[in-house]
């Protein structure tokens, strides 16, 4: 048996959960979100400098996941639209952890494994080069960007990004990146 969706969902949802959410991605979705967790980081009495570096990343976080989710798996066509995901917001001590999962062929796995591990070996003072090279030579894509989300939440972070494939079956895996935010 493959990766089991509730199971893992369940587990990220254990203590200081400010959101949690299983379904489809869609703009509206992802507005609601900016709003609930913006209003929640103000209840917290949250600084102004960790507020705005939560938000914005998330903002790259649910462009990312909004764009470049794969089709279901047959198995879940009957219970959710086309751009299901998962996202899950918590607090760990000192750092807000935004955790994203969704569906991606396997034959996409080597490219974006490539590319974050890529990300993940670089300075600041490199990843700062990167992000200026792509604005400046890259054309956005056929799903509306140019190849900046991850290096923009690298460099807004300045933590490596977490990320798993785990097997579905032989077409599917599950894609989740784990992105810590702190001061």
């Amino acid at each position: 048996m493959g990766f089991n969706i509730d199971d893992y969902y369940t587990a990220l949802t254990g203590d200081n959960v400010l959101l949690a959410y299983k379904g489809s991605v869609t703009t509206d979705f992802i507005n609601n979100v900016l709003d609930t967790v913006e209003a929640k980081l103000q209840d917290f009495d949250e600084e102004s400098k960790i507020r705005k570096k939560v938000y914005n990343v998330l903002v790259e976080s649910l462009q990312n996941l909004y764009h470049h989710i794969d089709e279901l798996p047959d198995k879940f066509k009957d219970e959710y639209d086309i751009k299901f995901g998962i996202l899950v917001i918590s607090k760990e001590n000192s750092a807000y952890k935004i955790s994203t999962g969704n569906f991606i062929r396997s034959e996409k796995i080597k490219y974006l494994k490539d590319k974050i591990d890529k990300i993940n070996s670089l300075s600041k003072e490199e990843l700062k080069d990167m992000y200026k090279f792509i604005l400046n030579h890259q054309k956005l894509s056929a799903k509306g960007g140019g190849g900046l989300g991850l290096v923009d939440i690298a460099r807004k972070t300045g933590n490596k990004l977490n990320y798993m494939f785990q097997s579905f079956n032989n077409e599917f895996y599950f894609y989740t990146l784990e992105i810590f935010v702190s001061e």
